[in-house]
């Protein structure tokens, strides 16, 4: 029997003696009498509120999500809104859910919690896109919002994500005072579950209404979608919030072929039909894509249980490919900055973002079109404060993250799936008319640009011991970083902790006007780029790698394309990984 230490014990008696319900109480009994693994997993820690919120195992403990430590989460969040808004009659905040377990219940304590605080509720009636909560917060003018969802985690994970008075999720210094306020809420007793009902409206079809309208707003070729209605689109939500708004979006932009995958239309926290609900691996497109086949189908989109990233798969050659993160992003933004030019609505003031590991191409698209590029960290509360930063000076015509997550427009300040399937599918759409698919355009583009190629690693090392080595692993590449990749000279190291940029060639180094972060790049002279970071919530470190070449004609496609292959694998082996 798994012996359960004296402080695991202590910390489960205050939750029996203290005031919880009775089913709680009864489930620790029950771990205490036949499961002292669970009863310690559940309490041998408390449940972070990092800089995101809260992300766990659902369940009764200390360390899961369940009533008490959501609630302890609001509190702590409500004390810091009402402590900073001062000035204001009233403080308000939106709250949106998406189809996970719980997801509901967990969204109705919070706007219990909030009320009981004197602070206005803007509560959703059903789930929705966690985009739409970003919108929901700017339009009501609230001060902030609460999104529970754990996005693409496995079914027994639900999660809580805070965003501040912009639409943007909670940074610096927020982020950091909000955690300290949380763990102030020492006792139970501290939490105020008691709604006020007068303070919590609910909202939902004329806030949908709303966004749409905004979303058919970022429309930049009516013209030709209108010409090609009858593109055959196939799109599933994989049992989360996408599921009515996405063919709701694409029927807004004129899109009259879509299909759905019926099957995963249905919102289910278990996600039945699929292993992971992410839409970064390719089984999860697996049932979107055998309906693709069968309809014949030009373009598939699938979207994650809270609607804010998307994948998608086109057709190369009469089969169906999937895209990754970076690619779609580079069809996107060249599609954005060509429609932008063509349409004379360009001034000098426009830009785009992108984060530091997303594909580089991104950067040359907007020096060919005169348009000003922002790097930040990996997060899209980062592409955020740049808009915020920006607002009333410059406009923000879009950005991405290699992650699968885009953004159009500045009406949301979180990344968008429901947004980019609609503008994807216009992208499609402007291609169709031009006698091309969405493969040959990024031929194309990358005839024009040169051929990038981009992948990702993530070495799992779990525990304490795993989490040493991968802190030896990140000082080894950065006190002696290998002289060479693959051959090719190391030129250039940013240090994102120390904030210093180094030219090895010339020795000259500059200040990287970025937040503190443990990542690691390494540029060499063939324009290879290396990435690498530990992950901030989950056991493991990641390395990018971005390789590029000259593509002079299109059918030298997949011999260049097995070129920048092997040049990966060089750069891996080199690593040792």
């Amino acid at each position: 029997m798994n012996k359960v230490d004296e402080s695991i014990m202590t910390k489960a008696n205050i939750w029996l003696n203290g005031a919880y319900d009775e089913e709680t109480k009864s489930e620790i009994k029950r771990m205490i009498d036949t499961d002292p693994q669970e009863l310690i997993e559940s309490f041998y820690r408390d449940l972070e509120f990092g800089t995101g919120g809260l992300r766990g195992i659902m369940g009764v403990g200390s360390n899961r999500m369940n009533k008490y430590t959501v609630g302890a989460a609001t509190q702590g969040f409500a004390n810091y809104l009402k402590a900073n808004f001062t000035g204001l009659k009233m403080v308000k905040v939106a709250i949106a859910y998406d189809s996970r377990n719980n997801s509901k219940y967990f969204a109705q304590v919070t706007a219990d919690v909030f009320s009981a605080n004197g602070i206005k509720v803007y509560l959703f009636d059903d789930l929705r896109p966690t985009p739409e909560l970003s919108f929901a917060i700017r339009h009501f003018e609230c001060q902030g919002g609460i999104v529970i969802t754990a996005s693409h985690n496995p079914k027994e994970y639900n999660g809580y994500k805070a965003y501040w008075d912009d639409g943007g999720q909670l940074i610096s210094p927020h982020d950091k005072n909000v955690i300290k306020e949380v763990q102030k809420i020492t006792d139970i007793s501290d939490v105020k579950f008691e709604s006020n009902s007068q303070l919590i409206e609910i909202i939902g079809k004329e806030v949908d209404q709303l966004y749409l309208e905004h979303i058919k707003s970022l429309s930049l070729s009516p013209e030709a979608i209108r010409r090609q209605k009858d593109l055959k689109i196939v799109y599933t939500p994989i049992h989360g919030t996408g599921a009515k708004l996405v063919p709701m979006a694409l029927k807004a932009f004129g899109f009259e072929n879509v299909f759905t995958v019926e099957e995963q239309m249905i919102s289910d926290g278990n996600f039945p039909t699929v292993i992971s609900p992410n839409p970064e691996e390719s089984a999860a497109l697996e049932m979107a894509l055998k309906l693709a086949d069968q309809l014949h189908a030009d373009l598939v989109m699938a979207t994650d249980p809270d609607a804010d990233r998307v994948g998608i798969a086109i057709r190369k050659e009469g089969k169906m490919v999937l895209l990754n993160g970076n690619q779609a992003a580079t069809l996107l933004i060249y599609y954005l900055l060509e429609k932008w030019r063509e349409n004379g609505l360009l001034t000098g003031k426009e830009y785009i973002v992108k984060t530091i590991v997303t594909s580089e191409i991104l950067i040359d698209i907007a020096n060919k079109y005169q348009v000003e590029h922002f790097d930040v960290l990996t997060g899209f509360k980062y592409i955020a404060d740049i808009i915020k930063d920006l607002e009333g000076v410059k406009t923000f015509i879009g950005g991405g993250e290699e992650s699968y997550g885009y953004l159009v427009g500045d009406f949301v300040r979180d990344k968008d799936a429901v947004s980019s399937c609609a503008m994807i599918a216009e992208v499609a759409a402007w291609a169709a008319d031009k006698g091309v698919g969405l493969f040959d355009l990024l031929k194309s583009i990358y005839m024009e640009f040169g051929f990038y190629k981009e992948d990702l690693i993530s070495v799992v090392r779990k525990g304490k011991a795993g989490a040493e080595e991968i802190q030896h692993m990140m000082d080894d590449f950065r006190n002696q970083p290998p002289q060479r990749f693959n051959g090719s000279k190391l030129v250039l190291v940013k240090d994102h902790l120390s904030g210093i940029e180094k030219n090895l060639e010339t020795g000259y180094e500059k200040k990287i006007n970025l937040p503190a972060s443990n990542v690691l790049q390494f540029f060499t002279e063939d324009g290879s780029k290396i990435s690498v970071r530990p992950s901030g919530t989950e056991p493991k470190i990641k390395f990018y790698f971005g390789v590029k070449a000259p593509l002079a004609k299109e059918d030298e496609f997949e011999q260049v394309n097995d070129f920048l292959e092997k040049r990966i694998e060089g750069i891996k082996k080199d690593l040792g990984i």
